[in-house]
């Protein structure tokens, strides 16, 4: 096609669809502050991955079989007999781990530079939205193989529900959609994981983006490159996303992709953390497995549920422990944002809340009881002292000069 009629065709587009304009508005002429850094690779990354998510999906949904009596039958179809079935679903396994990879990486990198301080605010919100459906995207995925873990794991998770006084009992009845896991809890969860909950999350992310193109993305200085622009309006500090962000994160896929290939053909259920073995056998509710324990993603919080011998109390530190994130806006008072110049209160902080978080996650693989328990104790209370004793360590906590400009 000639350039001439490509013109007149962008144009009859243009008239009908702001298509120029959005490229223009969010990635050609959307200036991004120019000293990004490794940390900022993974927004990029769950884009990448959720894509990836959606697309072996459509491919497993062809074969699959939402029954209890051949759900499991259906997937090892998939793996023996549809061509190729073995990739696309080693791809989706993976990528489900991947995804939470880079979205625990995307929100510490917030945490470094305090990427949820004023005017972010929204942006982290809607960032712990995706979050949120996330966890419910990956629990209600993981028990459709209708393996043994998937079964006994859904089973401990919904009867969580039962510890709530009152209507407990109901709620976990109306969950599994009747009295026993089964049929009927199986439709609803693949109907949600399929349909339902991937278009929140798509609704969400592209909120998501929208707010950060509102306000602008920050920087590892925590410096606001708006207020700093030249005679034609645009920040100093900042360079056109693309081609500039788009090369650079071209170059962050490539390495991340091959890093995926290396678990899809070599170790895809890595050491049983991805894909437990467990779930290789066909859900029986006569057998328990000796050990009932959540994907590692949701590990720490299974270990926080469990470090409380009281089942109420458990389930609300649990579900705590996800809420609070989204009060982390107005619990940091510190008048910076990067950790480049605040003092060693907050980087001490973070540094035990991370190493509490790892040690939860590897508790939560382990059986409950002795030094565990213990050890799960401490990091709960480390996990939630970061959060709860943050308007204090951030208002008393020294810190250094913020400069005027971006430092490179």
């Amino acid at each position: 096609m000639s350039g001439n009629a490509q013109g007149g065709l962008l144009g009859w587009i243009d008239e009908r669809f702001p298509l120029t304009r959005m490229w223009n508005e969010h990635v050609a002429e959307y200036y991004a502050p120019k000293n990004f850094n490794f940390w900022y690779f993974f927004g990029s990354l769950a884009l990448l991955v959720l894509v990836n998510q959606i697309v072996t999906g459509i491919f497993l949904t062809m074969h699959y079989k939402p029954s209890a009596e051949e759900a499991f039958g259906s997937v090892e179809y998939i793996m023996r007999d549809v061509d190729w079935g073995w990739l696309i679903r080693y791809m989706h396994s993976t990528g489900a781990s991947a995804f939470f990879v880079v979205i625990y990486l995307h929100m510490f990198r917030a945490m470094l530079y305090g990427s949820y301080q004023r005017p972010r605010e929204l942006i982290w919100i809607l960032g712990m939205l995706i979050y949120l459906v996330l966890m419910a995207e990956a629990f209600m995925g993981y028990v459709l193989p209708w393996g043994q873990m998937s079964y006994w794991g859904a089973q401990v998770i919904i009867s969580l529900f039962g510890a709530i006084p009152f209507f407990g009992d109901e709620l976990v009845t109306w969950i599994r959609g009747d009295y026993v896991i089964g049929d009927a809890t199986l439709n609803r969860f693949f109907a949600l994981h399929v349909i339902a909950l991937p278009l929140v999350l798509l609704a969400l992310v592209v909120a998501h983006i929208l707010a950060l193109h509102e306000v602008g993305s920050n920087n590892p200085d925590g410096v606001d490159i708006k207020q700093h622009k030249d005679k034609d309006g645009k920040p100093l500090d900042g360079i056109p996303f693309h081609p500039y962000y788009t090369v650079k994160d071209i170059f962050g896929v490539g390495v991340f992709l091959f890093l995926c290939a290396l678990v899809i053909f070599f170790a895809p259920e890595m050491g049983g953390l991805f894909l437990e073995y467990p779930n290789f056998e066909r859900a029986d509710p006569l057998a328990t497995p000796d050990h009932i324990a959540p994907v590692w993603y949701f590990t720490p919080f299974y270990a926080i549920l469990r470090a409380v011998p009281n089942d109420l109390a458990g389930v609300v530190l649990m579900f705590a422990a996800v809420l609070v994130l989204f009060f982390l806006p107005w619990l940091d008072r510190s008048p910076v944002r990067s950790i480049r110049y605040r003092g060693w209160m907050y980087k001490t902080a973070l540094t035990l809340f991370v190493i509490s978080f790892v040690v939860l996650g590897y508790l939560g693989t382990q059986p409950a009881g002795g030094l565990y328990t213990t050890l799960a104790q401490v990091g709960t209370l480390i996990y939630f002292g970061f959060f709860l004793l943050m308007p204090l360590y951030t208002s008393w906590d020294k810190t250094k000069p913020v400069p005027d400009r971006v430092t490179g």
